[in-house]
């Protein structure tokens, strides 16, 4: 039997996507106990703990989209930087990843926060960069050769944006329970608790749409 490399990176693009996908949803779903003011303060932050685990997998595959898109664009002939470029892109990846994973690991911590605003900064390089060269490629056909290929890493760039906005809402979750934590459910923290989760809803509706955009363009290149 024989796998080509091809067939294991659309293999891991596949899971990147539905771990992005599908952690999302969970996230969303939690949100509701989380936000719930019947329950208990200790009941409602392990609803929170439990966003949060689920969470880290959608980021995981968020950041893994980024080295197996330009990896399979590559070899599709829609982008034409490979090599060393290749290898930069998977290591600054890794890197990326580690950081998030950190973050992760010490989120209830000032050295959690710190990372935390770290991996955001990450997000404010890269998501200019990609859609410059994708706003580009559309008008002038490069450096991405394909439309179709350059509309889905300017969908991407925009999902980034989003992701950013309700990695801000998770982020300001911690400091409203660690007030709750000292204060009680006052109703001006509830108040605070109930605004952000409902913006996030919101964006997480726009957030599906566009993942199924971009999952739309990669299996049909319709253009």
């Amino acid at each position: 039997m024989y796998v080509d490399s091809e067939s294991v990176l659309r293999w891991l693009h596949i899971l990147a996507l539905v771990y992005w996908l599908g952690g999302e949803w969970g996230v969303f779903q939690t949100s509701y106990n989380i936000a719930n003011p019947r329950l208990s303060l200790d009941e409602r932050r392990r609803h929170m703990e439990t966003a949060y685990r689920i969470d880290i997998l959608a980021r995981t595959g968020i950041i893994l989209l980024l080295p197996l898109g330009l990896h399979m664009g590559y070899n599709l002939g829609a982008q034409p930087w490979g090599g060393a470029f290749l290898v930069g892109v998977w290591i600054a990846a890794a890197a990326w990843l580690t950081l998030t994973w950190s973050a992760f690991r010490y989120r209830e911590t000032a050295l959690g926060m710190r990372l935390t605003r770290a991996d955001e900064f990450v997000r404010y390089i890269v998501i200019p960069a990609l859609a410059a060269t994708a706003i580009a490629s559309l008008l002038t056909g490069a450096p991405f050769t394909q439309h179709w290929y350059a509309a889905k890493v300017l969908i991407y760039a925009g999902l980034l944006v989003i992701g950013l906005g309700l990695r801000f809402i998770m982020r300001h979750w911690t400091t409203i329970f660690r007030e709750m934590a000292v204060a009680g459910p006052t109703p001006a923290l509830e108040t605070r608790l109930a605004r952000e989760l409902a913006v996030g809803r919101r964006l997480a509706y726009v957030y599906w749409v566009g993942i199924a955009g971009v999952a739309f363009l990669g299996a049909t290149k319709p253009f």
